[in-house]
């Protein structure tokens, strides 16, 4: 049998377990900060390519508000204001134009019950439905009632709205006249 003896004043310390353990800290420590730093290699390289993206942009949007400023100083000026007046003015000739008279008389056709006639009829267009101002005239409160009834189920004439309702006893002329407005679905 053998026998170890220290006979040293301090006795020997075993610092193996220390230096692996720190051995193996620093390499995960190491490997940690080249991870982290490849990272953010990585990330300030994407940032770069979009931030030239944004400058990009960013330059682009620039020299689009500087086009419509110029636009916008360039619409003012009074040529370029009397085009846009005489624009609207044709396009507001081309709507009248394009009014379905064939297909309203139609309509009012199928509403209309004996005795009841339209003596004055106004459309003005608008997104597609146009706000008609009729002038009726009837015979009979009773032609009157059933006219109105007709137009509230229509299926093209929505909001009617009246406006002035004139009783008159003369002979030859209708006896009762309505002016009203109702929204007319052109499409």
């Amino acid at each position: 049998m053998k026998l170890r003896l220290n006979l040293s004043t301090t006795p020997l310390e075993n610092k193996r377990p220390f230096a692996a353990a720190s051995t193996v800290l620093g390499a995960s420590g190491v490997l940690t900060f080249l991870l982290l730093a490849h990272a953010a290699y990585t990330s300030w390289r994407a940032n770069r390519e979009l931030r030239g993206e944004i400058s990009y942009w960013q330059s682009e949007i620039r020299a689009n508000r500087q086009k419509q400023s110029a636009l916008d100083i360039y619409f003012q000026t009074p040529e370029a204001r009397e085009v846009l007046d005489r624009a609207a003015f044709l396009n507001s000739l081309i709507g009248q134009r394009s009014f379905p008279w064939t297909k309203i008389f139609m309509d009012l056709e199928q509403t209309l019950p004996p005795g009841v006639r339209v003596v004055k009829i106004s459309p003005k267009l608008e997104n597609g439905r146009a706000i008609v101002e009729l002038t009726v005239g009837a015979q009979s409160d009773e032609g009157k009632v059933k006219f109105l009834q007709a137009l509230e189920n229509s299926k093209v004439f929505s909001d009617i709205r009246v406006k002035n309702d004139r009783h008159d006893d003369q002979p030859g002329s209708d006896r009762i006249t309505v002016d009203l407005t109702a929204w007319y679905a052109t499409i």
